[in-house]
């Protein structure tokens, strides 16, 4: 039987809305960052969607919008942290470089700086949600992670290619659904929490 994950991104934090490159370093929620994560809560009570079991990475802002989504137990994992950019950590982010022309991301680029590569990021967020979804009980599950690792993870089940064609933006407070099962992941939707006030479940 098929389990399903809901992949979440973080609020919006300070350094979402000073353009600043935020992966292994910290910034507080926004005003608009905390309420955007509250809706996402009412959204999954309107939709009367539950998690048996809840998680985000060891960084504040992760664990900040958890906890304002819902008030569940719920642990937190190194392995779904956001990617390391090393020393352009707090930089601007028009400090980024063009993505390599043949990966279709950062690459290798920050592995000179300190940071990760965008496939070291993906394998440990992989690795991480695999193992989650193995645990026993595990049917319906809630993620809190972040744009970075979000995406690396949205790459390794579908091509960037179809990730144009279908228009998918991981914006602040995201929620990526995503059906699991014999060891896969099959990307369903994004959620559009803000444009659903009223739900129907089959």
């Amino acid at each position: 039987m098929a389990k399903t994950l809901y992949l979440m991104r973080h609020g919006e934090t300070l350094f979402n809305r000073l353009h600043k490159i935020q992966g292994a370093c910290d910034s507080p929620l926004t005003e608009r960052g905390i309420a955007d994560a509250k809706q996402v809560g009412d959204y999954f009570r309107r939709a009367q969607i539950t998690f048996d079991h809840a998680y985000c990475s060891t960084q504040e802002r992760a664990s900040d919008t958890l906890e304002l989504v819902t008030d569940q137990p719920y642990e937190r994992l190194k392995g779904i942290k956001e990617w390391g950019f090393g020393v352009f950590e707090a930089e601007s982010e028009v400090l980024n470089p063009k993505p390599d022309p043949v990966r279709r991301s950062h690459g290798d680029f920050f592995l000179q700086y300190g940071g990760e590569s965008d496939l070291q990021v993906q394998a440990r967020v992989v690795k991480t949600l695999t193992e989650i979804m193995e645990r026993p009980n595990h049917q319906q599950v809630l993620a809190v992670s972040h744009g970075g690792a979000s995406f690396m993870f949205l790459r390794k089940w579908l091509s960037m290619d179809e990730i144009e064609r279908r228009g998918i933006v991981l914006h602040n407070c995201a929620v990526l659904k995503y059906r699991y099962e014999a060891g896969q992941f099959q990307f369903d939707e994004v959620i559009d929490w803000s444009a659903k006030p009223t739900v129907q479940i089959n």
